[in-house]
């Protein structure tokens, strides 16, 4: 079974960081873009960041440019999304996605993913 798994959420204070971790299983790594969305509950599901496994370039939302990091680190089948000054806006549900390269573009909606996992909780209070 295909899945990703997304963890790391809690609760912090403004200005505080989080490192949320999604680990992904069922699907050759490499060959998958990774990407993260977060949704606050009645709104539209938002694109935060992607990296994509082709040339290892990163995207991101404008509301968290200087502020997020995607990387896949060293750990086996992992992406990581480092999270620094965080603000009361980026509460919300954190989801981890994941896309064939070779389909995968920038704005992609998160339903047209080819593997989505239950989101972790990232609660900003101030």
């Amino acid at each position: 079974r295909c899945s990703c798994r997304a963890s790391g959420g809690g609760l912090v204070q403004v200005g505080g960081s989080l490192r949320l971790s999604c680990a992904a299983s069922g699907f050759t790594f490499d060959d998958y873009s990774m990407c993260w969305f977060r949704q606050v509950p009645g709104r539209k599901r938002e694109g935060v960041s992607c990296l994509s496994s082709s040339d290892g370039r990163t995207i991101y939302a404008d509301s968290v440019k200087g502020r997020f990091t995607v990387s896949s680190g060293n750990a086996k089948n992992t992406v990581f999304m480092q999270m620094n000054n965080l603000q009361p806006e980026d509460t919300a549900i954190y989801y981890c996605v994941a896309q064939y390269d070779r389909d995968w573009y920038e704005g992609l909606p998160y339903d047209d993913y080819d593997y989505r996992g239950d989101g972790t909780l990232v609660t900003v209070s101030s």
